[in-house]
């Protein structure tokens, strides 16, 4: 601030008095106006003292007080009638204006006049300031593209009600943009409002590029204040910049992993320009168009022939060939597994087979055999040696891809061992003791194939009958009830075209008799019982034998038979114990007897026969 020392216009008074004053709106501002008489011997008795003011631009000016020694006046009808108070001592005067208004910025004139002394005039400008609203920026709503030729608008800030006019700078990312042709223009616009206030409002051009799109674009308002300036800035702004793709990703976003045929396949697009651009979706061999969706691609179900390249390319960068994304889609198969040899095989007791499985695949296969869920086998191949009756039964093979597990086929052959019947266990003569009166269960099962047919011979027992009878598995099961009444000997009888096979049952029966006669009676019996079964065994082929030569001559005619065609061969005195042979000639259902010699040697198909011996 200046202060100035005033030479007296009249006579030979000295005033002090500021050039300019500066306070803020609706403060109280103090005009100070000093003043001495140099050349007076004394002070004057007589100090006439005056307060003008005069509008910037104007000539008139307007007393608003006077005062002296006697009395003090403020002008009537003034702005100022109100809002002043004037002090005064023998060194000067104070104008004091209370509530500062924007209409006070104004040159304030002091006058003294002390008569003969002298008298002087002075002025003190006064400045109002307001400082304004904070600033207020907008962007631009709608997007700016890179391609346009010329600046376009970014922004625009306002700081409103500021005294005297404020400015407005841009920036970006916090430096100054200054304007430049081009690429930055800067337009202002002020406004005076009724109140006396500015109000500016400034508009921000700018040529973007696509690094804009991260950009900070912010205003600073510039105000003064009394004795200093001052910056109020705005909150930054990100604005929407729009430019082409200049880079495309392609990318298999479903399934995860590997793909496998009849899966849905959903291919991605991006590209990184903005707004997002739609794409165009082509395969490679064949050159081909594919219907998408916006940025997905869709293929269901898949399979090994949807293999191949796929590209994507953004509408906005047509022409720009090297602007696209590409990825290889892998469709992994696997056929329907080929067993070798299909469906059911034959095998004889004792021979070897290898069966094979293969399944065309995209990956490497792993191959695993089972019978009846339980692993019998790995590899493609599956070898069978020494076949028995268990080798019977349905192989599967389940072939996977142990890198996609979800990959997997199976196929299957049904295994049929072929052989004469065998017995199961162990034993091949079971021994029995029984009391008399008691019925007793016998049962045989039977393996083979052809299915063999069983029949009984029960020796010393008419009381017995067959209570099961079932297959299952190429095993034959059945069971006759014998009722004791004296020693039996029953043979299970097994045939088919593939030979024959028996069991022996020996059933000792004992009396009602006192636990030592019990003894004796079974001590005997074991010691005769080798005895005794090998003179059944001889009667049974001499039977065997006689049946062969009877039926020989019945079919050469020679021996006459009735309707039934049977022969009964009985004694001349018969008793309660004789033992009866029936002959059975059925050729259809002819069933074997396979006996056993002494030596334990088994005899031939030629030389058994069907014997049932009834008491």
């Amino acid at each position: 601030m200046c202060i100035s020392m005033c030479l007296p216009a009249w006579g030979k008074v000295e005033l002090n008095m500021n050039d300019n004053l500066e306070v803020y709106l609706s403060d109280s501002a103090e005009i100070p106006c000093h003043y001495s008489f140099t050349d007076a011997d004394k002070e004057p008795s007589f100090v006439m003292i005056q307060w003008f003011v005069r509008a910037a631009g104007n000539t008139t000016r307007m007393r608003i007080f006077y005062g002296d020694g006697s009395q003090q006046i403020i002008d009537n009808n003034t702005d100022y009638s109100s809002r002043i108070n004037v002090t005064s001592d023998h060194k000067g005067t104070i104008l004091i204006i209370k509530n500062v208004q924007l209409s006070d910025e104004r040159e304030f004139f002091c006058q003294v006049n002390g008569l003969a002394a002298g008298n002087a005039e002075r002025k003190t400008h006064l400045r109002v300031f307001a400082p304004p609203a904070a600033p207020v920026i907008e962007g631009v709503l709608t997007g700016i593209s890179v391609t346009n030729s010329v600046p376009s608008k970014v922004a625009s800030c306002e700081a409103q009600n500021g005294f005297p006019k404020p400015n407005i700078t841009w920036y970006r990312n916090g430096l100054q943009l200054t304007p430049s042709s081009g690429y930055v223009n800067v337009l202002t616009l002020v406004t005076r409002e009724s109140s006396g206030f500015y109000s500016v409002q400034s508009t921000l051009e700018y040529n973007v590029v696509k690094k804009d799109k991260d950009s900070h674009f912010s205003c600073e308002v510039i105000f003064s204040v009394p004795g200093a300036i001052r910056t109020m800035e705005s909150h930054s702004i990100n604005i929407t910049v729009h430019y082409p793709s200049t880079m495309v990703e392609l990318w298999k976003e479903l399934p995860q992993g590997l793909v496998k045929e009849g899966d849905t396949v959903q291919l991605r697009c991006h590209g990184d320009g903005n707004p997002p651009s739609p794409f165009i979706f082509t395969r490679e061999q064949p050159d081909e168009d594919l219907e998408s969706s916006g940025n997905l691609l869709i293929l269901s179900p898949v399979s090994r022939k949807d293999s191949g390249l796929y590209q994507c390319q953004p509408l906005d960068a047509v022409g720009n060939k090297d602007v696209k994304g590409e990825v290889q889609l892998t469709v992994h198969y696997l056929d329907p597994a080929v067993v070798v040899p299909k469906d059911s095989e034959f095998m004889l007791k004792g021979e070897g087979l290898i069966a094979t499985c293969n399944a065309l695949s995209s990956l490497k296969t792993k191959t695993i055999w089972y019978k009846d869920g339980r692993k019998v086998g790995e590899g493609n191949s599956l070898h069978l040696t020494d076949a028995t009756y268990e080798t019977s039964g349905k192989y599967m093979c389940e072939v996977t891809a142990p890198a996609l597990p979800t990959l997997r086929t199976s196929g299957s052959i049904h295994i049929i061992v072929q052989g004469g019947p065998q017995m199961v266990g162990e034993e091949e003569a079971v021994q029995l003791e029984e009391v008399t009166g008691r019925t007793v269960n016998l049962s045989c099962e039977v393996k083979g194939h052809p299915p063999p047919s069983i029949t009984w011979s029960i020796i010393g027992s008419q009381s017995w009958q067959e209570v099961v009878s079932k297959a299952n598995d190429h095993v034959i099961h059945s069971t006759v009830s014998v009722l004791v009444t004296s020693d039996v000997s029953a043979l299970c009888n097994a045939s088919n075209d593939m030979g024959t096979d028996v069991k022996a049952f020996s059933i000792k029966h004992r009396g009602a008799f006192g636990d030592s006669e019990t003894s004796r009676l079974s001590t005997s019996m074991q010691d005769g019982g080798g005895v005794i079964i090998v003179v059944i065994i001889l009667c049974l082929l001499l039977l065997a034998v006689l049946g062969s030569v009877f039926y020989f001559l019945h079919k050469k005619g020679k021996i006459p038979c009735g309707r039934s065609g049977k022969q009964e061969i009985t004694k001349e005195k018969a008793t309660k114990d004789d033992i009866v042979v029936e002959m059975k000639t059925n050729t259809k259902n002819e069933e074997a007897v396979l006996l056993k010699g002494v030596n334990g040697e088994q005899k031939g198909p030629n030389d058994q026969v069907t014997v049932v011996v009834s008491e």
